[in-house]
């Protein structure tokens, strides 16, 4: 009796924000653990020669890249987003969500996350100035690389 090999998981990146650090840290761990890594932008994105590492480019639009996204990730998947939206429909389909800064987006916060972008949404909508996220530090990435090393620890070996 033979059984049906299970698909390896694969990770996802929401590339058009992904900073560069973030990407050189995922090109990484894709040729150390043999995971297939796509990064989903609506603009060309340089990737390293790799078996592992291929790039697709989406046309212009609003969530057309999330939307790519949300139509190829299957269970087990990891998808790296600083999207909230984008966090809570792959957490629908069963997949994890990764910010850049390191934070796993579960079913327990994303509603949570989900109301405060909303409630930061509606103020700017009236007109009041609430800044961008802070720049990304060396802790930052500590943070990104530990959760996706405690990731990858998990999964089954090939």
């Amino acid at each position: 009796m033979s059984t049906v090999p299970t698909p390896r998981p694969r990770i996802w990146v929401d590339a058009d924000a992904c900073p560069v650090v973030i990407r050189d840290i995922l090109f990484r761990a894709a040729e150390r653990s043999g995971l297939e890594l796509t990064l989903v932008a609506n603009q060309w994105i340089r990737t390293p020669p790799s078996r592992w590492i291929r790039a697709i480019q989406v046309p212009q639009g609003l969530d057309v890249a999330d939307s790519a996204i949300v139509e190829r990730v299957a269970a087990g998947d990891l998808v790296v987003t600083q999207d909230i939206p984008l966090a809570a429909l792959v957490l629908e389909r069963g997949a994890l969500a990764l910010h850049p800064r390191g934070e796993l987006y579960t079913p327990d916060t994303i509603a949570q996350r989900l109301s405060v972008r909303n409630f930061m949404e509606e103020l700017r909508g009236s007109g009041v100035q609430t800044g961008g996220p802070p720049p990304l530090h060396a802790r930052d990435r500590q943070t990104f690389a530990a959760a996706l090393d405690r990731w990858l620890a998990h999964l089954p070996r090939s």
